[in-house]
């Protein structure tokens, strides 16, 4: 008994599972991080040209 106890606490199979998920989960967060800003900088570019647009007369 004391031997299936000492072998499941050196057992560190599931800590490379439970590190891999968090490196997926950080690099899923740094992605929507980035998602998001270039997002807010897309919508800016287009109401500056709606703005040009309408501000602009026809020929």
């Amino acid at each position: 008994m004391t031997k299936f106890i000492t072998n499941f606490l050196k057992d560190e199979e599931g800590a490379t599972a439970i590190e891999y998920g968090l490196i997926a989960g950080l690099i899923a967060v740094a992605i929507i991080v980035a998602v998001g800003d270039i997002g807010d900088k897309l919508k800016a570019v287009f109401e500056y040209i709606d703005e040009q647009l309408t501000g602009a007369v026809p020929a």
